[in-house]
């Protein structure tokens, strides 16, 4: 393999498809969102992305069988949108092989029609927040006022977007696909399913879906502990042995 493959496990047509993206980000933000997305909505696999410029390694499983390293597309039907959900283990790790990943997404996207596309992350800011806001920038400024509406904040968010989450509202931009990248505010150190929960409240009113996030609950608590904890330790204030010590996040 010489460059980036997308295998198509099932060539069904899209109906003018909405692409979701959650790859792994700050706090795993757009991972968990996107993941429990295809969960609660019960999607179907439709395709698989190997690229030579992911880390040379297999994984192992529980039942004995190695898998790939690999970015997956999942389809979940819609009244007026399908919904293509992409998701997976690792982003390229160079600016080239960033490029060149997001290109063939793209590529792969037009290909099946898709109108439009939401991408997913984390807002890092260091600090932790009682209730994650939900940030966004877009590809042009005629969408600004076309989010708004769901509660999304533009113009507080500084700096860059790294990875696909960037890239693809970037490159798509230059294909003229509309685009936004959606930002769940997060510590940045740490999983935050808080956040991810956040962000799937917006997300879900603008693509029009209801979806389960009580099972993110349990999780986001948990979240919450461990970082309450490390802020603690922080400030020197250590938390008594024993009481509430959460070693580690799942």
């Amino acid at each position: 393999m010489i460059e980036t493959t997308i295998v198509e496990l099932d060539k069904v047509k899209m109906k003018s498809p909405i692409l979701i993206e959650g790859l792994p980000g700050i706090g795993l933000v757009g991972k968990i969102a996107a993941n429990h997305l295809i969960a609660e909505l019960k999607a179907k696999k439709v395709a698989e992305l190997y690229s030579p410029h992911f880390p040379h390694q297999v994984l192992m499983q529980k039942n004995g069988v190695m898998r790939m390293i690999k970015n997956k597309f999942y389809l979940v039907p819609g009244k007026k949108h399908d919904l293509l959900i992409l998701v997976g283990d690792v982003q390229a790790v160079t600016s080239e092989a960033q490029y060149e990943v997001t290109g063939k997404m793209l590529d792969y996207c037009q290909k099946k029609g898709v109108s439009n596309m939401i991408t997913l992350g984390g807002y890092g800011t260091g600090k932790m927040h009682g209730t994650p806001r939900v940030f966004g920038i877009v590809s042009n400024k005629a969408l600004v006022e076309q989010y708004k509406k769901y509660g999304v904040i533009f113009g507080e968010s500084r700096g860059s977007i790294i990875g696909a989450a960037g890239l693809l509202i970037g490159m798509g931009k230059i294909r003229k696909m509309p685009s936004i990248c959606l930002m769940g505010e997060t510590h940045g150190g740490f999983v935050d399913p808080k956040s991810a929960q956040a962000l799937l409240e917006v997300l879900c009113k603008i693509i029009e879906v209801k979806v389960d996030l009580k099972k993110l609950d349990k999780r986001a608590k948990d979240s919450e502990k461990f970082a309450k904890k490390l802020e603690s330790e922080a400030m020197g204030k250590m938390p008594e042995p024993g009481k509430h010590d959460l070693s580690y996040i799942r």
